[in-house]
């Protein structure tokens, strides 16, 4: 009796073994169908394909759905899960520092300025202590392959859902009734709001002001990753050169800002004029804020997102402009950053809008000849200086109306509705 017991739980345990390697061949088989469907819409609604490209992970998010937003395609919304995917080279770096600043890369489809970017962040003393997070304007597969080789610290990427680059054949991207150039919509009978110069929309060109907006929003709002995070978060493009002391210098900026300059809103890298390398003086230098190597913390975005109008609605394709021009105006004070006497970034780009491709691309040549001094490969920051404020800086004046490229309704709207994303509709 004994025996049949026992042969009796051998086909139990035989049995459920079974069942465990049917269920697992099952779950197999509809991940490889779902990396299968999504490389398949790469191909689809992408001009290249990238294999290597898949989903593994999905995180839960919590966000407003009672949004107007464009009806997304399956590409879009494929990408808008994989933002939820956790960070690469965990494995490498499990855990970051107590007092890490998060590093945001925005980028568009310049392969050429990102390798040197890149190539400059993996020189940055701390480098490993932080999460990067690169933020695509779209999917290209040159541009996510050089970010899935970054080994040197934990790397995040998030693809705007929404980009112009994503939709072919209708909005955000180029509808076949949009109106065109200065097209008159009545006579031509098509769609689309010109800006104050007559013009109607470029999706190429509205694609920045987006992917920015889209970008803060979705980086302060809608990431487990940064969730909690309140300090302090560095914001570079494709085309800015990071000195190896960038980081600890940082560090040091945010560290001596509430004592220094209490009244400035953010810590940069680099002088606001991106022409110039500082002044070299010893001391702490506090002007308008740059566009090169900012950074802020979360009560900072929090004025920032407060006026969303302001900034969806003022007739400029670039976001700086419009923070310069009508949203830091609408703070009610001088609106200071801190920085050091010497850059520790450099603005390289020379082509402007999406350059950088290619061959042809116009950094010298592909090559960028940018030798750093011994001085700005060690922290140079001080903290016995005092503080040089720039009072009176040269900026857009009261009743500048922007350079135009935004006037279409739909753009705007569009605008208004990232802002709501991650917040309680009612």
């Amino acid at each position: 009796m004994a025996a049949s017991h026992k042969k009796a739980r051998v086909r139990d345990v035989a049995f459920c073994r079974m069942i465990f390697i049917g269920i697992l061949g099952v779950v197999l088989l509809v991940l490889l169908i779902r990396t299968k469907t999504f490389i398949d819409l790469v191909s689809r609604y992408s001009p290249e394909t990238d294999e290597s490209f898949g989903l593994t992970h999905n995180y839960t998010l919590v966000s407003n759905k009672n949004l107007k937003l464009p009806r997304q395609n399956e590409f879009s919304i494929l990408l808008e899960e994989r933002n939820q995917m956790p960070p690469r080279n965990l494995d490498l770096y499990p855990r970051l520092a107590k007092n890490h600043v998060i590093i945001v890369l925005y980028v568009h489809n310049r392969p050429q300025y990102l390798r040197v970017a890149v190539d400059s962040l993996s020189r940055v003393a701390g480098i490993s202590e932080t999460l990067l997070i690169v933020s695509h304007d779209g999917y290209f597969k040159e541009m996510n392959k050089i970010v899935e080789n970054i080994k040197f610290c934990q790397v995040k990427q998030i693809f705007a859902p929404y980009s112009p680059h994503l939709f072919p054949n209708s909005f955000p991207g180029v509808s076949s009734n949009d109106c065109k150039d200065k097209d008159d919509p009545t006579k031509k009978k098509c769609e689309g709001t010109p800006d104050q110069y007559g013009n109607h929309r470029s999706p190429k060109i509205v694609s920045l002001k987006h992917h920015w907006w889209w970008m803060m929003n979705t980086v302060w709002d809608g990431l487990k990753e940064t969730s909690q995070h309140s300090g302090h978060i560095l914001f570079l493009e494709e085309d800015h050169f990071i000195y190896p002391n960038a980081y600890r210098n940082l560090q040091l900026l945010i560290e001596l800002k509430p004592q220094k300059c209490p009244h400035c809103y953010a810590a940069n890298l680099a002088p606001c004029d991106v022409k110039l390398r500082g002044e070299g003086w010893e001391s702490l230098m506090a002007e308008r804020m740059g566009n090169v190597g900012y950074s802020f913390n979360r009560t900072v975005w929090q004025k920032i997102h407060r006026k969303a109008r302001e900034f969806c609605s003022f007739d400029d394709y670039n976001w700086d402009i419009t923070m310069w021009a009508t949203v830091f105006p609408s703070f009610g004070g001088p609106v200071y950053t801190l920085r050091g006497p010497r850059t520790s970034a450099v603005h390289f780009g020379k082509c402007g809008l999406h350059q950088g491709q290619g061959e042809t691309a116009c950094i010298d040549n592909g090559v960028l000849n940018l030798e750093v001094p011994e001085v700005d490969r060690v922290p140079n920051i001080k903290s016995d200086w005092g503080v040089y404020v720039y009072e009176h800086q040269s900026g857009y004046q009261a009743g500048f109306r922007g350079w135009g490229g935004w006037g279409d309704i739909r753009d705007r709207q569009l605008c208004l509705e990232f802002a709501k994303m991650y917040w309680a509709s009612g």
